[in-house]
């Protein structure tokens, strides 16, 4: 983004907070930036692509940020991580992102609250791999779920110190919550406390990315599955059963869907679950979308 373009877009955030999204205009965005009505919509096609725009600058900012911290450091070291976190949460309190995002949520944009998802997604994310580059690569499987306790924790630690005016610092806020997360994973390791799937991620990302389920997709995770797992002639005969119906040129939900849970529940207690749990995720996607 060129740096007038991001001096409107900066210049529409403060607006946003300051009047709400619905209560700030084009016009209000365009007088307070000094710009003419050509240089916003050469800029942006709308008030939502100006929000869109936003979102992928303060993504970039904190990217940037997290590097410079990051630079010469190990990966490894814990409060190298407080620090990353620490800054962003900071940046995001200077610029009432919290208000803003919770705004989005509560409208009824569908478009910008997809906007918003998507950009928590991207945060658990980053934090998912960076608890596996401090507490090691056998927490793979649980890294994203310790990202959303971690956040769940801390959005209502910075909630009960917004409203009660706390002393306590966000250093310490995040230096004790990250204490918190290497206790829990542990205890999720040895007792398989995990309660998310990584299927459900899987689901959750194509939810919110809303991008259509192709039947060549579905077919080569198919084709996948059949390739790595020696069928019983149970989950043969239901497979085929699957396949040729996901075929049909006109689909019947009807006798489909009553296929997906024998199917998925015969791979109980195999290494293939996973990867059929998120077969059927996807069958489940595509069908809702035809």
């Amino acid at each position: 983004m060129n740096k007038r373009k991001r001096h409107v877009a900066d210049v529409a955030l403060k607006l946003f907070v300051e009047k709400g999204i619905q209560q700030t205009s084009i016009q209000d965005i365009i007088d307070r930036a000094a710009i003419s009505k050509g240089t916003f919509y050469n800029y942006f096609s709308s008030k939502n692509d100006c929000i869109a725009e936003i979102l992928e600058g303060l993504r970039y900012d904190a990217s940037q940020l997290r590097m410079q911290i990051q630079v010469g450091k190990k990966e490894k070291d814990q409060q190298i991580l407080a620090q990353q976190i620490y800054s962003i949460i900071q940046l995001n309190e200077e610029r009432s992102l919290y208000a803003l995002f919770d705004a989005i949520l509560s409208s009824n944009e569908i478009d910008l609250k997809k906007l918003v998802m998507q950009h928590r997604i991207f945060e658990l994310e980053w934090l998912a791999i960076r608890f596996i580059s401090v507490f090691g690569e056998e927490i793979s499987e649980n890294a994203f779920e310790s990202a959303i306790l971690f956040h769940g924790m801390l959005q209502h630690l910075l909630f009960t110190k917004r409203v009660t005016n706390a002393t306590f610092s966000l250093h310490r806020i995040v230096a004790v919550l990250l204490q918190y997360i290497g206790l829990i994973i542990p205890y999720m390791l040895q007792h398989n406390t995990s309660l998310i799937e990584p299927a459900s991620v899987h689901l959750m990302r194509m939810n919110i990315d809303r991008k259509p389920v192709e039947l060549s997709e579905l077919m080569k995770m198919a084709k996948n599955i059949e390739e790595e797992e020696n069928f019983t002639m149970e989950q043969e005969d239901l497979y085929e059963a699957i396949i040729s119906e996901l075929n049909k040129e006109r689909v019947r939900k009807s006798v489909l869907q009553p296929l997906l849970n024998p199917f998925l529940t015969s791979f109980d207690d195999t290494s293939s679950k996973g990867q059929v749990q998120t077969f059927i995720n996807a069958i489940w996607f595509y069908l809702k979308l035809k």
